[in-house]
């Protein structure tokens, strides 16, 4: 399946914030009229490009652009499970849907990430 809206979830299988970025995921595709649909990648599947098992968990991507603006893979601390600041400067286990509809709104175009890709 391909991700129209180049959103992606990396995650760590126990990690306790995937249901909440997923919840995040979903409010913020709708948000901006975008089909509900991301691809998924499990850090620890061998299938997982090594790129994307560089980042923490849970991280969202859209168009392979981490959305809390942090910085990119290496800079990640994959070892353990992310935090996030949002909007109210509350400390918290996943992206806001705020945070990922602007970067949806940022760079919406799906080709962008096809690029990315190749």
């Amino acid at each position: 399946m391909k991700d129209p809206a180049g959103v992606e979830l990396v995650f760590d299988q126990t990690c306790p914030n995937v249901d909440k970025a997923r919840s995040a995921i979903r409010e913020a595709l709708l948000a901006v009229g975008a089909p509900v649909e991301w691809k998924e990648w499990e850090r620890g599947v061998e299938s997982t490009p090594l790129a994307i098992r560089a980042y923490g968990s849970p991280t969202v991507l859209v168009n392979r652009t981490d959305v809390s603006g942090g910085g990119d893979a290496a800079s990640a601390d994959a070892n353990s499970c992310r935090i996030y600041t949002d909007e109210c400067g509350c400390i918290c286990g996943a992206p806001s849907a705020e945070q990922i509809a602007n970067a949806l709104r940022r760079d919406p175009a799906p080709e962008t990430l096809v690029k990315r890709l190749g």
